[in-house]
């Protein structure tokens, strides 16, 4: 147990962490029945802490006490909801900076993008705040005489919420903070691999709901593996799942989801590419993909993993790229200046590495990069691939900092490249004229969810609802009108005269 140890990671027991810790946050207390596993850091793959993870006999308890919680919760105003949500923003705000090196320390993102990741919680509880005030249905017109036609939204009752490692506590305020001023309970289980952000995040929100003297079961959460995960997607007691992880996974999740008529919300993976045209800004454009494709150690499912370059500027273009990613400072990501971090897991360098030989066997050109870091820890080199668009490694997802470069000529032939493949997250242009631009946005543009102009396929803000298409999943989180998913629509006509006209006109006796 060095990590405790160490002058460093004192903040750990300023979360309420311990050298071993309960992984079932249910009922309103703290347990766990299950097998005892160990959270090692990405860096050194040395453990941190060891936790006792929750059991399906925790989580039936558990279950069964958000059920009735959510009885109480959902007969609370929408704006003393957002009360509550309100009070966890400030709760995450006065620990901040702990959590997001615990995010760095765990997951293994560079520290400023940990810091990064619990302040889009915060910036979800605010953004929650206000439409606790603005869950609004509509006034619909009716064609017959003294009535009134109308939407009223309610709460579903418990949302079931499953997150993914590379981010293991902002996926969780898209879902939660909306879900919570929606008035749903939140059954979450966090990611295997980075179960003490799980336990970190719980205990702030369980605070909480304590001080106020509400049920501690309107959050619950279990740290486990994928009987937990089964557990939830087969529960009739869970009217909407939402899941973030592999389309493999998520097929499977939905399928489970669907054969009982219950609604899933899916985030999962991407295949981004940037566009970048002969008259586009090369400056600002090297400066997004070397963001784009390196940060997060190219572990985020909007990471740019193709990058489509116009033929006239596609060798200046390399040979800028080249030169920052020989900048680029690969380390212990707690340290600053660091901008490339481990992979999370060593199962993860071992896919790099089995990913950069299939690279090879199907006419790859490595122009930089494709090696293993000698280390304690989980390091690769960033990577840029000469790669031709249609070979069948470019249309999976490779979960790592790979970054394939291919040239094209017309901006019909770059929109059909960055179609061509199965999944449909993010997108990028890189222009500035507006016909393309528009062309670009536009339905015979870029078919997935996100789709930017001059700047990169990630770093999304909450405003905008955020999902793709196709084998993404087509869900919607965040912002926009993601706040309907969390709800359930009733028309409702109400006859205030004494007559009783039919829609349609029709005579019935």
């Amino acid at each position: 147990m060095g990590a405790f140890a160490k002058e460093e990671h004192q903040f750990l027991a300023e979360l309420g962490l311990a050298r071993r810790n309960p992984g079932s946050f249910a009922c309103g207390a703290w347990g766990g029945s299950g097998p005892v596993v160990t959270s090692t850091s990405p860096t050194n793959n040395q453990v941190i802490a060891e936790v006792v993870e929750a059991s399906v006999n925790d989580y039936e308890e558990g279950m069964h006490a958000s059920f009735d919680a959510a009885k109480t919760w959902m007969a609370i105003p929408a704006p003393k909801r957002g009360e509550i949500v309100r009070q966890i923003g400030d709760a995450l705000r006065a620990k901040l900076h702990h959590l997001g090196r615990l995010v760095s320390l765990e997951m293994g993102k560079i520290l400023p993008e940990g810091i990064g990741e619990v302040q889009e919680i915060i910036d979800m509880c605010d953004y929650a705040v206000g439409l606790s005030r603005q869950l609004n249905g509509s006034i619909i017109p009716s064609e017959r005489p003294n009535h009134m036609m109308m939407e009223v939204w309610n709460p579903l009752g418990v949302v079931g919420v499953i997150t993914a490692f590379n981010f293991p506590c902002a996926v969780l305020g898209w879902n939660a903070c909306i879900a919570l001023v929606c008035g749903n309970c939140v059954v979450w289980k966090g990611a295997p691999t980075t179960p003490l952000i799980t336990i970190a995040m719980t205990k702030i929100v369980a605070s909480v709901l304590e001080k106020n003297n509400l049920p501690g079961a309107i959050f619950t959460a279990f740290c486990g593996g994928t009987e937990i995960g089964q557990a939830i997607s087969l529960d009739t007691r869970i009217p909407l799942v939402s899941f973030t992880g592999s389309t493999r996974a998520g097929l499977m999740v939905q399928q489970q989801v669907n054969a009982r008529f219950g609604k899933c919300l899916l985030e999962l993976s991407g295949n981004n590419a940037i566009i970048v045209m002969d008259d586009a800004d090369i400056q600002l454009a090297v400066r997004s993909v070397l963001f784009a494709a390196v940060g997060t150690a190219g572990q985020r499912c909007t990471t740019c993993r193709r990058l489509i370059l116009h033929e006239s500027i596609y060798q200046t273009f390399l040979d800028q790229l080249v030169e920052v990613y020989k900048q680029v400072r690969i380390g212990d990501p707690l340290e600053k200046g660091t901008l490339l971090g481990p992979l999370h897991t060593p199962a993860s360098k071992e896919n790099f590495l089995k990913g950069v030989q299939t690279i090879k066997s199907q006419g790859g050109k490595i122009l930089f990069g494709g090696s293993a870091i000698e280390s304690e820890g989980n390091f690769v080199q960033p990577t840029i691939v000469e790669m031709s668009a249609s070979a069948p490694v470019v249309k999976e997802e490779l979960f790592g900092p790979v970054l394939y470069v291919m040239k094209f000529q017309t901006l019909k032939e770059a929109i059909e490249i960055n179609n061509s493949v199965p999944q449909g997250l993010s997108s990028s242009i890189f222009t500035k004229k507006p016909e393309i631009i528009f062309k670009w946005l536009g339905p015979h543009g870029s078919d997935c969810g996100i789709v930017n102009v001059n700047i990169p396929t990630n770093g999304a803000e909450i405003g905008g609802a955020f999902g793709g298409e196709k084998a993404t999943g087509g869900g919607r989180e965040a912002g926009s009108d993601s706040w309907k998913q969390y709800m359930r629509r009733a028309t409702c006509t109400i006859n205030y005269g004494s007559e009783l006209p039919l829609a349609q006109g029709i005579n019935f006796g």
